[in-house]
């Protein structure tokens, strides 16, 4: 069954930091560049870091210098050390392929409040 399953997530104050863990199955999980995304109430989901499969990673602006993202090819996982953690970071959190490749799992909630 290729699936994607989330976890992590959790309550934090600000400046907090999080750990984010998203384990594949069914896929060849090596070949894929794969993506953290997020989505809050009433706003579109956004690619948020991304491990493309040679290595390199990119961060959207508003996550760069505090996340970083990072994968174990073996165990078929993909992590988000997420750091220096700010309100505006407040999201389910989701993992999936940078195309979308993957039904949708039911992500992690983060939410970062005082």
């Amino acid at each position: 069954q290729v699936q994607v399953v989330e976890s992590g997530g959790g309550s934090v104050q600000p400046g907090g930091s999080l750990r984010l863990s998203c384990e594949a199955s069914g896929i060849n999980f090596e070949i894929y560049s794969m993506g953290w995304f997020r989505q809050s109430p009433g706003k579109q989901r956004e690619l948020v870091a991304t491990s493309y499969r040679p290595g390199n990673t990119k961060y959207a602006d508003s996550v760069k210098g505090r996340f970083t993202i990072s994968r174990d090819n073996a165990k078929k996982t993909v992590y988000l050390q997420m750091n220096s953690l700010k309100p505006e970071d407040t999201a389910v959190y989701f993992c999936n392929t940078i195309s979308g490749a993957i039904p949708w799992g039911q992500g992690t909630q983060v939410t970062v409040s005082s």
